[in-house]
């Protein structure tokens, strides 16, 4: 990661502007209407929602502390044991294609591994193909169908990662 950014455990200060981001990045994507993770009631409150065991959220910053994105790690929605979901992994434009993206899913699934957890899913859209293309090459492998109970019926691709390997 280039000096410029910097990750840290989103504090709750960081809630509005990191609802902002989720908020301006997924309609760029096509995910603004119904069955999006951006109607999710977490989005307001980040920090209180990922202050609980099992969970943790990050974002990243920059020089004047500005949040510029982040991702997260919490089980899997559904009462699905040993199962957690990276969630909420957006990053602002100036972020992308400078491996910002691959440090924060890395430090995810390293705290996925640590807090227990056997494997790591997530919901992505076919149009975010770059995203995508991160996921395969860290070892996600594509599923025919979603797991779990996210209520994100709006995604289109999903994943999974064996974290015991």
């Amino acid at each position: 990661m280039s000096t410029q950014w910097r990750t840290r455990p989103i504090e709750p200060r960081d809630d509005a502007q990191m609802a902002s981001v989720i908020r301006e990045v997924m309609p760029e994507f096509g995910a603004d209407g119904p069955g999006f993770a951006l109607h999710d009631p977490e989005v307001d409150g980040m920090s209180a929602a990922y202050a609980v065991p099992g969970r943790a959220y990050w974002v990243v910053v920059d020089e004047a502390d500005r949040v510029m994105g982040g991702g997260g790690i919490a089980p899997l929605d559904g009462d699905v044991p040993g199962v957690c979901e990276l969630r909420k992994m957006y990053f602002r434009p100036q972020l992308r294609g400078r491996g910002v993206g691959e440090q924060l899913l890395r430090q995810c699934l390293a705290f996925a591994r640590q807090a227990g957890y056997q494997t790591c899913y997530l919901e992505t859209l076919s149009g975010m193909t770059q995203a995508q293309k991160l996921y395969q090459r860290l070892g996600f492998q594509p599923l025919s169908k979603p797991m779990g109970a996210t209520g994100h019926f709006g995604c289109d691709r999903w994943y999974a990662l064996d974290l015991r390997g």
